[in-house]
């Protein structure tokens, strides 16, 4: 019989604690933007990664519970709680609700905009949990906008214009993590596995095709945003940002292409070279934006 420590350990691991780094992209726009970070701007963006976190959490739950049958033939994904039966569907469902209203709340007090937004992320997911992953190219589809939701919902919050260099970057970066998850899962578990269906349809070579195709759109689009964003400093450190950025993601498909990037959060939290790169960027990209 679970104890409510137990329980409560259940539910938090079902709400994948690793996976929340992914929302940290709600900072991309603020940063992109140069914003004077304020204590009203940090509060807001603060509130933001809270409610997204939330609004995800619910649909970790709610997803685990739509696949808990197709996890239990996976050789990972069984030990979740609710596979394995540590954790009750019910439970799951009704904490499922609880996280995605109080990740829409939040998000409203910070502004109906963000609401918005969170709303849309909310539906997207459930679509996609019921049914929509099934679907070829639209799953990867809609898993990426998940994450370009993330990088919208920090301009929203803040009320910062979304350059379309930026939203190409968001867009194709994501198709670009979630094909190479993609690929990995194929790679790893192959098409037959019977945890996930698309994967019979994909194929390792059209799965390459695509996320090396994101890949060149992405560090274009990054490329073109860099000269477009461009500074008068002396010396143009969002040019030079192009390199880590590039060498980075080039390093991160190192990765895709071994099969090991199936779960993207774990992948770069195990590659302290990828740290180091993202950490050179983010202070080049950074300096380059607050040098004007």
């Amino acid at each position: 019989m679970n104890t409510p420590a137990r329980t409560a350990s259940a539910v938090i691991r079902t709400m994948r604690p690793r996976q929340w780094t992914k929302n940290t992209l709600v900072l991309a726009a603020p940063l992109a933007a140069g914003l004077t970070w304020t204590t009203g701007i940090v509060l807001d963006v603060v509130a933001t990664f809270v409610a997204f976190t939330l609004a995800a959490a619910g649909i970790y739950l709610l997803n685990d519970v739509i696949d808990a049958e197709d996890d239990r033939r996976h050789p990972t994904k069984r030990n979740r709680p609710v596979a394995s039966g540590e954790l009750s569907s019910t439970l799951a469902l009704a904490c499922s609700g609880v996280c995605a209203a109080l990740g829409i709340g939040i998000g409203y007090a910070v502004a109906p905009q963000l609401a918005a937004t969170l709303i849309l992320y909310a539906l997207l997911q459930i679509a996609y949990a019921v049914g929509l992953k099934r679907q070829p190219v639209i799953d990867l589809s809609i898993v990426a906008a998940g994450f370009l939701l993330r990088a919208i919902a920090g301009g929203v919050a803040v009320d910062v214009p979304l350059s379309q260099w930026f939203l190409l970057v968001a867009a194709f970066g994501s198709l670009f993590m979630v094909a190479g998850k993609r690929y990995s899962e194929l790679r790893s578990l192959g098409s037959a596995a019977g945890t996930r269906k698309t994967l019979e349809t994909y194929s390792e070579s059209y799965l390459r095709f695509v996320w090396s195709l994101a890949a060149a759109v992405t560090i274009t689009a990054y490329s073109l945003w860099a000269f477009e964003i461009s500074s008068h400093a002396e010396i143009n450190w969002q040019a030079i940002s192009i390199a880590p950025f590039v060498v980075g993601l080039l390093r991160y498909a190192v990765d895709v292409d071994r099969g090991l990037a199936g779960e993207p959060e774990e992948a770069v939290l195990r590659d302290p070279a990828l740290q180091v790169l993202g950490a050179v960027w983010l202070i080049i990209f950074a300096t380059g934006v607050y040098a004007s």
